[in-house]
């Protein structure tokens, strides 16, 4: 007689769940009875972390916080209604100011042509050496560099050169992504808000202030003279052609005050001379009325400029002391000891439950 094939039942899910847990519970305190293993386990951790108290380098943090203000936007309404006065449309003089509204600012402080022009500045004022200089100086990369057999040269980046060798360059652009990926940070303090706060984290304290405040007036000539291009040749133009005239307009007011003198003492019966006086009077009255309209052109320019000029006012500037981030000795030793214990503990558990206590205990 064929016996009937066994039923498989489906196993209770809670049941299942409840004997996982009680299993890792009993696998947990086994592994905390080898409480010698633990205990070395967390000396060998502080030990750790007191190499990585005296491996870890002391770095300092400078932080600037500043405002933007744009006055062409509580201005423009009072410049259009100067300009309409006078027929001129203040809109296609000023132009566009999208370019660097908004939040654009922010990619500017971390733009990689703004941060390089920055370490190509002097160091101080009495050193030939660039920041970059002090910057591979701080981080040992000069000492590799000569060792390098790619290089094999002692590197120098001087203020003031205008082109630089490609491996320069190269180091150059290694230095830039170094700072961009781990040491500068330029962050909005709220978005609601104008203040915009940029942090430069170096190893060197006079370098990682000095960076962070000359980078901030980098981006503010740079963002400066991008607002007002337009205008500033408008009025360079405007003034050259003003300062012709001018020249030109004193002339004729000499031509016009010798035909006026001539006119006096000319005799009534010749007419040469009131045609001359004429002439000159009329030169001058065109020429003074060509100058008065450039003048008020350019004055209106002047104006538009000066509103259209963004004003970059520094709130909390950084000073030395600047913050130093160094792990105390005592975190790091206490840090080390419990993450040793730690992992150690998790080690013997997922041992327990895997192997088994005897299997795993065999095997310790």
């Amino acid at each position: 007689m064929q016996q009937p094939e066994p039923i498989n039942l489906p196993e209770d899910e809670a049941y299942s769940l409840q004997s996982d847990g009680l299993q890792l519970l009993s696998a947990a305190k086994q592994a905390l009875s080898f409480r010698k293993l633990l205990f070395l386990a967390g000396i060998l951790g502080a030990v750790l972390g007191v190499a990585y108290y005296f491996w870890k380098p002391v770095t300092y943090t400078a932080r600037i916080s500043f405002v933007v203000e744009d006055t062409k936007a509580s201005g423009s309404g009072l410049m259009s209604a100067l300009a309409g006065q006078f027929g001129l449309d203040l809109g296609n003089i000023t132009g566009g100011s999208g370019i660097l509204s908004g939040d654009n600012i922010l990619e500017l402080l971390k733009s990689r042509s703004l941060i390089k022009k920055t370490l190509l500045t002097p160091a101080d004022s009495t050193s030939s050496r660039s920041l970059a200089d002090v910057y591979a100086d701080s981080y040992g990369w000069k000492k590799k560099w000569e060792q390098n057999s790619k290089v094999n040269k002692l590197v120098q980046f001087p203020p003031g050169k205008e082109s630089y060798g490609r491996i320069e360059d190269s180091l150059l652009q290694r230095i830039v992504k170094n700072i961009l990926e781990k040491e500068l940070s330029v962050v909005k303090i709220d978005r609601k808000l104008s203040f915009i706060e940029m942090q430069s984290t170096m190893r060197d304290e006079q370098l990682s202030i000095s960076f962070c405040q000359r980078l901030l007036k980098t981006a503010t000539d740079f963002y400066i003279e991008t607002k007002t291009r337009r205008l500033t040749k408008n009025i360079q133009r405007l003034q050259a052609k003003a300062d012709s005239l001018e020249r030109s307009l004193n002339k004729k007011t000499y031509s016009a005050a010798d035909a006026s003198r001539l006119l006096l003492d000319a005799n009534p019966a010749y007419a040469a001379p009131e045609v001359t006086a004429e002439i000159s009077s009329r030169d001058k009255y065109v020429q003074s009325t060509i100058y008065g309209e450039i003048i008020k052109n350019l004055e209106i320019n002047k104006t538009a400029q000066i509103q259209e000029t963004p004003t970059i006012q520094v709130v909390d500037n950084a000073e030395i002391p600047l913050k130093k981030n160094k792990t105390s000795a005592l975190a790091a030793v206490g840090g080390g000891f419990f993450l040793a214990v730690f992992i150690t503990f998790l080690l013997l558990t997922a041992r327990f439950v895997f192997f088994g206590s005897n299997a795993a205990s065999r095997k310790l």
